[in-house]
C-alpha cells in the first residue's frame, strides 16, 4: 500500500472519503469499522465543519490539531476544553475559551 498523502482531517471529511470509497470499491475491515464508528459519531457536516474550523482558525493560538480535535469532540464546558487540552502546551485565555465553546455551540445547535 502506497501513502499519497498525509494530513488531519475532521470526522466528517473521514466519513466523506470512506463513503466514496465504499461507492468505488468494498472496503478493508478496518475501514468499514471506522465507517460505523464514524456513522455514529461523526455530528457535524463536512460544510459545517469547514465553516467551524474557519471561525477558530480566528484564535491565534490554536494549530490545526487543536481545531480538528475540537471539531470532532466538541466540548460543551471548560471541563471538556480542560481535558483536550490537557497535554498540550497552550494556556488559554477565559475569552478564548468563552469563544470557543460559543464557536461549538452554534454549530452543534
Amino acid at each position: 500500500m502506497e501513502i499519497k498523502e498525509e494530513r488531519l482531517v475532521t470526522w466528517a471529511e473521514a466519513k466523506n472519503i470512506l463513503l466514496k470509497k465504499e461507492k468505488e470499491k468494498e472496503l478493508g475491515y478496518e475501514q468499514r469499522n471506522a465507517l460505523e464508528h464514524l456513522r455514529k459519531f461523526a455530528n457535524l457536516s463536512e460544510s459545517k465543519a469547514k465553516e467551524m474550523a474557519e471561525e477558530l482558525k480566528k484564535i491565534e493560538k490554536l494549530r490545526e490539531k487543536h481545531i480538528v480535535n475540537l471539531i470532532n469532540l466538541l466540548p460543551q464546558d471548560e471541563e471538556e476544553l480542560r481535558l483536550i487540552f490537557a497535554n498540550e502546551i497552550i494556556t488559554l485565555t477565559d475569552e478564548e475559551k468563552k469563544t470557543i465553546l460559543d464557536v461549538v455551540k452554534k454549530f452543534t445547535s
